[in-house]
C-alpha cells in the first residue's frame, strides 16, 4: 500500500524592526607633552627622549608619559610639523624618533588623544514584529 502525505504551500513575510535609539557619549582625554632635542639624545640610528625631559601643558615634570592602548592614538611634531606615525615609537618611559636628522634645540610636541571614556546606552528598545506564516491547502 502506498503511503499517502498531505502537500502544503505557504507564504511567510519576513520580521520588521522598527524603534530603538542609541546613544554614545564621547569623553576623549587629550594630553600635551613639550620637549626639546638635546645632544644626549642623538643616537647613531635615532632619538630617544626619555619622559624625564618633557612636560605637561601646565609646564609640570613628567615622570612617565601615558600608555597608548587600542583606544588611543598620539601625534609627534618636529619643530611644529606633524610627523608620519611610522617614524615614533611610544612607551611610559621615551618617545623614540626613527631619524638622527634633527638638530639640537629642535621642540617636540607629543599630543595623546585617549578615548577610553565611550559609553553606549539603547534608550529605546526596537521592536521587532513576529513573522506571519499563511498555509495554502
Amino acid at each position: 500500500m502506498a503511503i499517502i502525505k498531505p502537500v502544503y504551500t505557504a507564504t511567510s513575510t519576513a520580521p520588521i524592526s522598527s524603534g530603538g535609539a542609541i546613544d554614545t557619549t564621547v569623553n576623549p582625554v587629550v594630553s600635551r607633552f613639550f620637549a626639546a632635542i638635546d645632544a644626549g639624545m642623538i643616537g647613531a640610528t635615532d632619538i630617544t627622549i626619555p619622559a624625564a625631559n618633557f612636560v605637561d601643558d601646565a609646564d609640570g615634570p613628567v615622570v612617565a608619559l601615558p600608555a597608548v592602548t587600542a583606544n588611543d592614538y598620539y601625534n609627534v611634531y618636529i619643530n611644529g610639523v606633524l610627523q608620519q606615525s611610522a617614524l615614533s615609537t611610544l612607551t611610559t618611559a621615551s618617545l623614540v624618533l626613527a631619524t638622527i636628522d634633527i638638530s639640537i634645540g629642535v621642540p617636540i610636541l607629543l599630543e595623546i588623544a585617549n578615548f577610553g571614556t565611550v559609553t553606549s546606552t539603547i534608550t529605546t528598545q526596537p521592536t521587532i514584529s513576529a513573522p506571519t506564516i499563511t498555509i495554502i491547502t
